[in-house]
């Protein structure tokens, strides 16, 4: 016996609606199994887990700044993989642009102008975006997969970082913590309200996803994107050039995990540090699958996967479990969305092979 996908003739509209909203609902009832596995009373442990963090002010404002990044790299993230260029790197170019925007906080601290601000947010951009620029030469003239290119470089952005904070870049004052100097109030990305700590990041995350919008709905490179996307072959016929879409995807989806990354250093953390990341640029391919590679959608999942930060958080001081409960509530919510998708483009066929080998169809 042996079990194949049959694509089905007609898709459902309805439940390629209501796919996102059928996988988290399916997350929150094994999530509520695990839990009950681990001793705990899983209507409290989801009520911690998904109500509590909603419950104060303050709690909002930092599922807007943990959205933030999620947003925007999701949003690159999607143009990329709606030209079917499949960057799973968005952590290192978070990172590399973090690095790149710190350079004039850091480096030139005695520079205070109102040009330092902008400056940072440019330089993250394009530090993103160079950095994803390596596997988009890689795949552009050299053929090279990018999925092993771009992950591969996440670790060497980890550990340039790693060396710098604990290097050259180390704060002289900091009693030998790795950590660099914390950036002066000029370089410090402003609050978007007064109540809180939601900085402007996320309103460039709410930025992006709009023009994004904009881009893939109403104009000739969003049906570029989609019709490469689709079909190689036909695009070619269209006069689209594949290797033109591979650079600007990837520098696209770049610059904006590079602008996330200055945004949250500049925002939220103030200083560069070893880890500046909880894995963001990974969760955020999550985020775009759940927000159907669409940028409005992408929006409402950020905020979805930021409340499971919040959520883990809550979850260890409130109940005592691990933060690695936080990761399988993702890696959960990921494998029904790609689950729902499949069964809802293809049904399943059971093929039985008899003695003489001649193979006879199941029930689908």
């Amino acid at each position: 016996m042996r079990i194949e996908l049959e694509r089905r003739p007609e898709v459902s509209r309805l439940f390629s609606i209501l796919s996102p909203v059928i996988a988290l609902a399916l997350t929150m009832i094994f999530g509520g199994i695990m839990f009950l596995l681990l001793g705990k009373n899983p209507i409290t442990a989801l009520h911690s887990f998904f109500i509590e963090p909603l419950m104060e002010v303050w709690s909002l404002h930092e599922l807007a700044i943990k959205a933030a990044p999620l947003i925007m790299i999701g949003v690159g993230l999607s143009v990329c993989y709606r030209s079917n260029n499949w960057n799973i790197g968005a952590e290192g170019q978070f990172i590399a642009g973090a690095i790149a925007g710190s350079i004039l906080p850091v480096v030139f601290h005695e520079w205070h102008s109102p040009l330092v601000l902008p400056l940072m947010l440019l330089l993250g951009m394009l530090g993103g975006a160079l950095f994803a620029g390596i596997p988009a030469f890689l795949k552009a003239h050299l053929n090279t997969n990018e999925i092993l290119t771009s992950l591969m470089l996440v670790y060497v952005a980890q550990l340039f970082l790693d060396w710098l904070v604990r290097g050259y870049w180390r704060n002289p004052g900091g009693m030998n913590f790795p950590e660099t100097r914390t950036f002066d109030p000029v370089a410090v990305l402003p609050e978007m309200i007064a109540s809180g700590r939601t900085h402007w990041g996320f309103g460039f995350a709410l930025i992006a996803a709009v023009a994004i919008w904009f881009m893939m709905r109403y104009t000739l490179k969003g049906f570029e994107i989609t019709v490469l996307g689709q079909s190689e072959r036909a695009g070619r016929f269209a006069g689209f050039s594949t290797r033109k879409m591979i650079w600007f995807s990837m520098l696209l989806s770049g610059a904006l995990a590079g602008l996330a990354g200055i945004a949250e250093v500049s925002g939220a953390i103030q200083q560069l540090r070893p880890v500046i990341s909880p894995g963001y640029g990974f969760t955020a391919i999550i985020v775009a699958f759940l927000g159907r590679l669409n940028p409005l959608g992408i929006v409402v999942a950020g905020l979805v996967l930021a409340l499971t930060y919040l959520g883990g958080e809550a979850a260890q001081l409130s109940l005592g479990v691990s933060d690695k409960v936080t990761r399988v509530f993702q890696g959960l919510l990921l494998f029904f969305v790609l689950s729902c998708d499949t069964l809802i483009r293809y049904k399943i066929k059971l093929v039985w092979s008899n003695l003489t080998g001649t193979a006879t169809e199941g029930a689908h």
